[in-house]
């Protein structure tokens, strides 16, 4: 790990998780929201956040078969709920908005299966995942999976 960013700066971690915390009582599925923490993170190659959502996904009972085609959701049929699609193809915009500028039909389909105040909860989830993403990835924390092949 190039600096370990909890220790460092332990209040920005701590503001964070706030932000965490809210969107875990907000209402939202909260297997919605890991299978958009999953996808946001593939997208992102985060393998720290990759491996962490993968088991919390798992630890809730969602099905390998599922959590393999995540990144394949378009073509997964009704393995996925139209809320999931929804969510999915959300997260994969928002997350790309440099290039895609989240165009209205992508949010017209997530405002049809959302609420306003879910949507925006789903938003701000989104915008938290590409953040410790990108914390995570530019220090270089390592997956759970990595450091036990250490011990």
């Amino acid at each position: 790990m190039r600096l370990d960013y909890t220790k460092a700066s332990p209040g920005g971690v701590k503001a964070f998780g706030s932000v965490y915390g809210y969107v875990m009582q907000s209402g939202l599925d909260d297997v919605l929201v890991e299978l958009v923490y999953l996808r946001v993170s593939q997208i992102n190659g985060c393998a720290y956040c990759l491996d962490m959502h993968t088991r919390d996904l798992a630890k809730k009972g969602v099905k390998l078969e599922k959590l393999a085609l995540v990144q394949a959701w378009h073509e997964a049929g009704a393995l996925f709920s139209d809320r999931e699609k929804a969510a999915l193809a959300w997260a994969e915009s928002v997350t790309r908005v440099a290039d895609t500028h989240v165009p209205d039909d992508v949010f017209q389909a997530a405002a049809a299966v959302f609420s306003e105040k879910e949507l925006a909860d789903l938003t701000m989830a989104i915008s938290l995942m590409n953040a410790f993403n990108r914390l995570a990835i530019s220090f270089r924390r390592a997956p759970e999976a990595a450091l036990a092949l250490k011990d």
